[in-house]
């Protein structure tokens, strides 16, 4: 059964993160990484058989459920990975915050490109450790990896890299050369790569595919954290529910450690739906990045006719970026709230003048959203 994208489901008064943001205003939430869509019919009849089952005690990761995503990193990516090198986590955040208290000590540094998504910004801070950012180079109306910067930025004490691939917020799908010379600088300087691969699922350039940082060749693997999930790919974040794979073995007994006593277990209702999700989620996939497509070539569109603004090429995710440094308003994030679009601020990500636009959601939504944006600009 096809899924209906185009249905516009009430999402107010759900206490939706996402939506609640502007209670009473009249501002479309194109901002929170969440889409508006119904998870597969899969993924919710699994759900409502768990809770009809009534008793929800603490639960145990399946054999089935370590099974399935074994099969799945296989299938995708030709990526052979052990049962024992995954370890289950309540989500990704939490994953970027254990790798940096499992790797080298207070004081230490975590490098990272820019813009990025937030929590990189902030995990290093609150492990103790310095936060070294370094600017993604646009070249050729494309983001990539400064080189000579990272040269010129790394110190003896980062003992980290903190890698966004597929990069979230300018949609890039890093290269096979691009990931092996980044694996090579890291392992120069002595570093782990923690790889959030998180939208890893979401390629929307039929000619782009996603490589895993640690499948790439023995020395990768060696000194990887990836983390994944199925919470973008099927839309069901709220459920908390993801994992890390580490395959050396030292560095999988210290995130552990860094994990004792404050991370709690992935709950039964997030497992239940990852296992419905990895087994039979792939043909509402399937048309969901169909949707997307459209939508983001709607957005990139649109956004290229309005004087100030700028976008690119958004090869995965369903987020695009937006410069709007050149539209002459100290806040373009508030500008646009005032013509009814919320959109993410730029300088939460650490571009000041930059905004993210989530277009997962329905099409009339979108151009709506769209038009409104328009306007904004014609009062220029």
């Amino acid at each position: 059964m096809k899924t209906d994208f185009d249905a516009q489901i009430q999402r107010r008064g759900t206490d939706s993160v996402k939506w609640d943001r502007y209670t009473s205003k009249d501002i479309i939430p194109l901002w929170l990484a969440d889409m508006d869509f119904q998870s597969p019919s899969a993924v919710r009849e699994a759900l409502h058989d768990r809770i009809e089952h009534g008793i929800f005690g603490y639960t145990g990761i399946s054999g089935a459920l370590t099974q399935v995503v074994v099969d799945t990193l296989e299938r995708k990516y030709g990526w052979s990975v052990a049962p024992s090198w995954l370890i289950w986590l309540p989500g990704i955040v939490t994953g970027l915050n254990i790798a940096c208290r499992a790797v080298g000590k207070d004081g230490d540094a975590v490098m990272t490109t820019t813009p990025v998504y937030p929590p990189f910004l902030t995990a290093p801070k609150l492990s103790r450790r310095k936060l070294i950012p370094v600017p993604l180079l646009l070249e050729n109306n494309r983001w990539s990896m400064d080189w000579d910067r990272l040269d010129t930025q790394i110190t003896e004490r980062c003992r980290l890299f903190m890698l966004c691939n597929p990069h979230n917020p300018v949609g890039r799908v890093y290269h096979h050369n691009e990931l092996t010379r980044l694996v090579d600088f890291c392992i120069r300087h002595d570093m782990v790569i923690c790889s959030d691969e998180i939208h890893s699922d979401l390629i929307l350039e039929p000619d782009r595919h996603h490589i895993p940082t640690a499948s790439l060749n023995p020395e990768a693997s060696d000194c990887t954290i990836t983390l994944m999930a199925p919470s973008k790919t099927f839309n069901i974040p709220g459920l908390g529910c993801g994992f890390a794979v580490i395959p050396n073995s030292a560095l999988r007994t210290r995130f552990k450690k860094a994990m004792d006593g404050i991370v709690p277990h992935v709950n039964a209702l997030g497992l239940t739906a990852a296992l419905a999700a990895y087994r039979a989620g792939w043909d509402w996939l399937s048309e969901l990045l169909v949707y997307l497509r459209a939508n983001r070539n709607l957005v990139q569109r649109h956004i290229a006719a309005l004087p100030g603004l700028r976008t690119w090429p958004v090869e995965a995710t369903y987020l695009a970026w937006i410069d709007a440094r050149n539209i002459g308003r100290t806040s373009p994030l508030k500008f646009f709230e005032s013509f009814g679009v919320g959109l993410s601020d730029g300088e939460d990500f650490g571009n000041s003048g930059f905004l993210r636009l989530n277009f997962g959601c329905s099409r009339s939504l979108l151009a709506q959203a769209l038009e409104r944006m328009a306007s904004a600009i014609r009062t220029l």
